[in-house]
């Protein structure tokens, strides 16, 4: 097989979450367990740091990642969903897999993964996991595909676990409640192993607490190692001056992201570099973490995180997709300056979008759409919300003639918004 026709088998033999939601879901770690044992528990030949969260841990692991790049390490990073190239989601300091290592793993292992009838997403952790070891990574930051305890990448021993904030989503596979949510992401805290937890709440820092007793873990929380004292704008960067609470340091930080929800990521990624650095053989020396934040998306490629891809008028695209995310990002739009809004949105169709679309503008214009995945909710079903909501809004039949419909409308005073989805965020990249 050559690589279409690899990654055609993959996504029909062995369904994506991405593709086709739910149904694609195989929560147990069996099968990726006895896979990687097969092929020689790959996942344990170099330091892990593993992440999950509602929100923010794609932020995280791709800062990590860079900081730890900038420190002289060889780093793999594993994330999902891709947004163009399947291949974003496993790269070595910022370049991803190649085309022919994808072709050359399936080709070598299809018998054993059709045996142990693994997921779409099982085949791609163990790939990821194989593909690390088999190039001297001395590091791997990997994130989590959904929820945690049951999630295929929660074989790994790490040196630290994070998880960045619990909200709602998914419910109908991790719990209807905050306390069942964060009851599965803590799933992945270890024996004896801290958690760095990158938000504090009291829906569920008990339930987190409770967890880390019974395995005699260690919970840090990330607000209470570092405090940012102003965050502020420079042109394409944000400045965080951040303190770190155990000695007073001080540190200046730019960080090419413009979404002002990194706040609480950057304060994460602070606690687990310094965790690290202190705890583990791993050296993060201050130039590096701060070249590292500041050299993040060139380094690692990250895209898709209110990314400014024009001016004059402001076109943002933003991957938020749930109500946590949204409501950061409609906490932004207020704060923004424009003289009119447009939003060209669409979701999958398990989202509640009734309630997202409740935190957004009232006062903008609204062009919904569908994008290319069996996933995506129907015009007619966003429609029916938009028309509950008071929305001021009209349909695109596709993601390209929404874009272009709001192009023929909007002036150079105005500002563009796309998102609702990644797969929506993905179309207008491409």
């Amino acid at each position: 097989m050559n690589y279409t026709e690899t990654l055609d088998y993959l996504y029909t033999s062995l369904p994506s979450f991405q593709q086709v939601g739910a149904s694609a879901y195989k929560p147990g770690l069996e099968r990726v367990s006895e896979f990687c044992r097969k092929i020689g528990n790959p996942q344990r030949s170099y330091f892990v740091i593993h992440i999950a969260g509602t929100n923010g841990k794609g932020s995280v692991s791709n800062m990590l990642a860079s900081v730890l790049q900038q420190a002289g390490y060889q780093v793999g990073l594993y994330t999902s969903p891709h947004l163009i190239d399947f291949r974003e989601r496993i790269r070595i300091n910022g370049e991803m897999i190649s085309k022919q290592k994808v072709v050359n793993f399936v080709s070598k292992y299809r018998k054993e993964m059709e045996v142990l009838d693994l997921s779409f997403f099982e085949m791609t952790t163990a790939l990821a996991f194989d593909y690390f070891a088999q190039n001297d990574v001395e590091v791997a930051v990997i994130e989590t595909g959904l929820g945690g305890r049951l999630d295929a990448t929660n074989i790994v021993i790490p040196a630290v676990s994070v998880i960045t904030n619990v909200g709602l989503e998914h419910t109908d596979l991790l719990g209807d409640s905050l306390p069942k949510i964060a009851r599965e992401k803590g799933g992945i805290i270890k024996k004896s192993i801290p958690v760095i937890m990158g938000e504090k709440s009291s829906a569920y820092n008990l339930v987190i607490e409770d967890i880390a007793s019974d395995v005699r873990s260690t919970v840090i929380y990330a607000e209470e190692a570092f405090e940012c004292t102003r965050q502020s704008s420079e042109g394409e960067y944000q400045l965080f001056d951040m303190i770190r609470t155990r000695d007073n340091q001080q540190y200046t930080l730019r960080l090419p992201l413009l979404g002002e929800y990194q706040r609480q990521n950057v304060a994460t990624v602070c606690t687990i570099a310094d965790y690290l650095h202190e705890n583990t053989p791993l050296s993060i020396s201050r130039r590096a973490f701060v070249e590292g934040l500041k050299e993040c998306v060139a380094s690692t490629g990250f895209r898709g995180r209110w990314e400014r891809l024009s001016s004059n008028p402001t076109v943002i695209c933003d991957t938020a997709h749930n109500a946590h995310g949204m409501q950061q990002v409609a906490e932004q739009l207020s704060k923004m300056e424009y003289n009119r809004l447009f939003c060209v949105l669409g979701f999958c169709e398990d989202k509640d979008i009734a309630q997202i679309l409740k935190l957004m503008p009232k006062d903008a214009h609204y062009i919904f759409t569908r994008a290319a995945s069996r996933r995506a909710a129907s015009l007619e079903q966003l429609a029916e919300v938009a028309t509950e909501c008071g929305l001021d809004f009209e349909c695109a039949e596709s993601v390209q003639r929404a874009v272009e419909m709001a192009k023929s409308q909007i002036n150079s005073d105005d500002m563009l918004y796309i998102g609702g989805s990644t797969f929506v965020v993905a179309e207008a990249l491409e």
